[in-house]
């Protein structure tokens, strides 16, 4: 039973993968133990956010991914 998390735009480089599989269920906290210090200090942003199963959560504390569940980190898009 595992969750796959997606490492999108510089948190990629962060975590030094693209995706990365993790127990499930895997909540907030669980989120943050999980991944690379370096980017749960990032997801601590209010400008990053995170979506699971395909919906972009308004409160990241709330994040519940079940077996099977993809969660995507988001980072801030700068746009030009």
């Amino acid at each position: 039973m595992s969750v796959t998390v997606l490492f999108l735009g510089p948190l990629r480089d962060l975590a030094g993968a693209a995706q990365a599989d993790y127990p499930a269920p895997l909540d907030w906290e669980g989120l943050l133990a999980a991944v690379p210090a370096e980017v749960a200090e990032q997801l601590r942003e209010p400008r990053v956010h995170i979506a699971c199963a395909g919906k972009v959560l308004s409160d990241k504390a709330t994040l519940c991914a079940k077996d099977g569940d993809e969660v995507a980190l988001l980072p801030p898009v700068s746009g030009g």
